[in-house]
């Protein structure tokens, strides 16, 4: 079939469901169809009958608001190209943050021995971290076994097996410390803001990870009780913010005998990455 045509009736039925940048995503999901790079696919005048299938199949899938990163299974974060299924959130640019705050922080790439990473998902952010800090061990807990499994799966993909392990528990009880370095990307969403959210994250993500209760503070109160059991004397936690969440935050950290050192915007001016240590 004619590449032109394909594209044509793709990015109609994107921009009829509603994709913002129908024409884009029309070209990636053919390229993953036709394994194929964008240059690779700029050469390409006619579509063999499997990728055509494949491509169709995708088309309907995104169209339905699935996530175009659990069509193709996967995700860029950071350095690294990561696994995703429905079990876990897909990693975003946003927390790309919490690794810029880390290097700001710690920029002796030997100062970081030991990373604890708390609802850790795909383990982007530990693996993430462990890339950087290459005498440093880490630890993922996630109260989905499958996330747990998914985040150890991703290790192995990104060579990083040997300085990883990920164990399915409820929070920072699953763990003791100490730890030079803490991160976590807690639900933080109000309850009532969760109807509001895109199709793509309404209907394909997992609520238990986005879902922070009636203030979107329910997780970071649980967090900021167990840090001080769990970082080391000169240790930092590192933690996701939702938008307007910071002085919240703060104010849960330090009653827990916790101090507010930095905080770093994401690329869109919010901040997203609060940085704590011992006061």
């Amino acid at each position: 079939m004619r590449k032109i045509d394909l594209l044509r009736h793709a990015v109609e039925r994107l921009s009829l469901a509603g994709i913002e940048d129908a024409s884009s995503e029309a070209r990636l999901l053919l390229c993953w169809a036709c394994e194929c790079t964008p240059l690779e696919l700029m050469h390409l005048t006619e579509i063999e009958a499997a990728p055509v299938d494949r491509f169709s199949t995708a088309l309907e899938r995104r169209c339905a608001r699935e996530p175009m990163a659990f069509i193709t299974g996967e995700q860029g974060f950071w350095t690294l190209d990561v696994s995703v299924s429905p079990e876990t959130l897909i990693p975003r640019g946003d927390s790309e943050s919490l690794i810029e705050a880390l290097l700001a922080h710690k920029p002796e790439r030997e100062s970081v021995r030991s990373i604890l990473d708390i609802g850790t998902g795909t383990g982007c952010l530990l693996l993430a971290a462990l890339s950087e800090y290459p005498q440093a061990w880490g630890l993922g807990v996630d109260i989905a076994p499958q996330a747990a499994q998914l985040a150890q799966h991703n290790a192995r993909r990104n060579h990083l097996a040997e300085r990883a392990a990920f164990i399915a528990g409820c929070w920072a009880e699953a763990v003791k410390g100490p730890f030079d370095v803490v991160l976590s990307n807690p639900p933080y969403i109000e309850h009532e803001v969760m109807a509001q959210l895109m199709p793509e994250v309404r209907q394909y993500e997992p609520h238990r990870a986005l879902d922070g209760g009636d203030d979107g503070l329910i997780a970071y109160r649980a967090l900021c009780k167990s840090l001080p059991h769990l970082l080391a004397e000169d240790g930092c936690a590192i933690l996701e913010l939702g938008i307007g969440q910071a002085e919240a935050v703060t104010l849960l950290a330090e009653a827990e005998g916790l101090k507010r050192v930095a905080c770093r915007k994401d690329l869109g001016g919010i901040e997203r990455a609060l940085v704590l240590t011992f006061s």
